[in-house]
C-alpha cells in the first residue's frame, strides 16, 4: 500500500504518541513494521514524546541482616561422629591342596582380598568363601565398605562466605 499525506501524517502523530513500530503497523494497516521504521527514517523523525517501554521501577534497598553470633553445634547420637570397631582381619584359608588363592586360582565364590605386596613371592589372596554378587568375605567387606559419615559445615566458615560475597556485592554494584 502506498504512503498517502494522511497515512503519513497518522505516522507522526503514532510514532510522536511514544507506539512501537510493530504497534503503528497493526493501526495502520497493510503495512509491515519494517516499513514502518523505514517511513520514519526517511521522515527523519527523531525522539519521541514518551518511551515505548515502560518505565523501569528502582531496585528496592535490601534490608540489612541481623548479624546473629555463630552457634556452637549441639552434638547428639544423630550428628555425632560414627566410631569405628576395629575389624580384624581374618587369615587367608589355604586352598584344598595346601596353597593360599593366586590370580589363576580364584573362583567367583572366593574372597578376592590382596593380601601382602604384590611384588613379593608371598602375595595371595583372601580366598575365603564370599556370598554371590560380593568380591569379599563379610569380614573384609566390612573393611571395605564402611558408611559414609554426613558432612557437616562449620557455622563460622559459612558465615565467613556469605560475609564476603555480601561486602562483593556492595563492592560491584
Amino acid at each position: 500500500m502506498a504512503w498517502t499525506d494522511e497515512r503519513v501524517e497518522m505516522l507522526k502523530k503514532l510514532w510522536a504518541d511514544g507506539l512501537s513500530a510493530s504497534q503503528i503497523a497493526k493501526q495502520l494497516g497493510g503495512v509491515t513494521r519494517n516499513a514502518v521504521i523505514g517511513k520514519v527514517h526517511r521522515l527523519g523523525l527523531s525522539g519521541r514524546a514518551t518511551p515505548s517501554r515502560p518505565v523501569r521501577r528502582p531496585t528496592p534497598t535490601p534490608r540489612p541482616r541481623p548479624t546473629a553470633q555463630p552457634a556452637k553445634p549441639r552434638v547428639t547420637a544423630e550428628t555425632a561422629p560414627a566410631t569405628r570397631e576395629p575389624v580384624k582381619a581374618p587369615e587367608p584359608e589355604p586352598l584344598p591342596n595346601g596353597e593360599f588363592a593366586t590370580v589363576l586360582t580364584l573362583k567367583d565364590s572366593m574372597c578376592k582380598w590382596p593380601i601382602g605386596d604384590p611384588a613379593t613371592g608371598d602375595f595371595r589372596f583372601c580366598g575365603r568363601k564370599s556370598d554371590p554378587g560380593n568380591a569379599y568375605c563379610d569380614a573384609h567387606a566390612k573393611m571395605a565398605y564402611q558408611p559414609q559419615q554426613k558432612r557437616r559445615r562449620k557455622t563460622s566458615d559459612a558465615a565467613a562466605v556469605l560475609d564476603s560475597l555480601a561486602a562483593t556485592r556492595r563492592l560491584n554494584f
